[in-house]
């Protein structure tokens, strides 16, 4: 009896050697028997990516839900517990919610989603013939005639966000004391609307828009070159390259962070290990944003036909988690 215990131990610790030596630490599955409920946010590109990451915690052996939820609210309920996780949450729209629960302790990040994002003014690839010097913003000042309409003759006319989203487009005209007049489109889909209808017809066209949007993978376009983002932007008049005004900048690039309820690393060990690795891409992204919002394709067969498909990519992932 003595030497079995012995020999037991003997093995016991070899095996720890082992482990330490390859620096494996699998984490541990946990609550399978529960579901993780994901957030499914307002706009299709972050449906997506709570989607990949759901089919693939899937894949690993956990049971998912999918919580429709508001952007702004929803950081709330992440904090108690109603959803588990939110996988892309963009920084530059969280309103103060997300920051009052974060110092609370009750909602945690779980780092970047990776997703390269843009926002600024954007053009059809055509305008460079009819704006020379495209594309760098100065170009703007010798094509006002060219971008003016009858509504803001003789000022170009550019393009805004819908009315209750801001007028940052105004905002950076006045900055960059350009002869250009910020008119707002009527929404989301107004704004891809007049986007297709320049491509079509060759018209000159600039507007304020965002990626990553499946618009961006069905058309070719450019963005401008502004001046570079810094905070002294909209504090220091002598920032930048107009010495009389503040906001003569481009718009800063978000960070899109993923977050999780603070009881999840606890209660799905692997699960969470697994989404700290969990990236997306924003040209992915753009693709199977196209399909659904263009060609009209289901959500949750593009995603798990996605999954399906990459799994070289999402696998590694995995295997470090577990």
């Amino acid at each position: 009896m003595t030497m079995l215990k012995k020999t037991l131990k003997a093995l016991a610790v070899t095996a720890g050697l082992a482990s330490a030596a390859t620096g494996a630490q699998a984490a541990e599955m946990g609550a399978t028997d529960e579901p993780i409920k994901l957030a499914m946010l307002e706009w299709t590109g972050a449906q997506v990516t709570s989607k990949i990451g759901g089919k693939i915690l899937e894949n690993m052996g956990y049971q998912v839900e999918y919580v429709t939820a508001g952007n702004y609210p929803h950081h709330a309920a992440v904090a108690d517990g109603t959803i588990h996780a939110s996988l892309e949450v963009w920084l530059n729209n969280v309103g103060d919610i997300y920051p009052k629960m974060k110092a609370g302790g009750n909602l945690v990040d779980i780092g970047l989603l990776g997703l390269e994002t843009n926002e600024g003014w954007l053009y059809p690839i055509h305008m460079e013939e009819l704006c020379p010097g495209l594309p760098d913003w100065t170009a703007l000042r010798d094509c006002q005639e060219t971008l003016a309409t009858a509504e803001t003759f003789p000022k170009g006319r550019i393009l805004s966000y819908p009315a209750d989203w801001g007028n940052r487009t105004g905002e950076m005209i006045e900055g960059l004391d350009l002869p250009y007049a910020s008119v707002p489109a009527g929404s989301e889909g107004a704004l891809v609307a007049e986007l297709r209808a320049a491509v079509t017809a060759k018209k000159p066209l600039v507007m304020m828009f965002w990626g990553p949007h499946w618009a961006l993978a069905d058309f070719e376009t450019k963005w401008v070159d502004l001046p570079e983002y810094d905070p002294a932007c909209h504090e220091d008049p002598s920032w930048g390259p107009n010495p009389n005004a503040i906001n003569d900048c481009g718009v800063d690039r978000p960070d899109v962070m993923k977050t999780a309820w603070s009881g999840f690393e606890e209660k799905w060990p692997a699960a969470y290990a697994f989404l700290e690795q969990f990236k997306m891409d924003k040209d992915e992204q753009a693709k199977l944003m196209l399909a659904i919002d263009k060609n009209g394709e289901d959500l949750d067969a593009v995603t798990a036909e996605w999954v399906k498909n990459n799994e070289a990519v999402w696998k590694p992932w995995v295997d470090a988690a577990m």
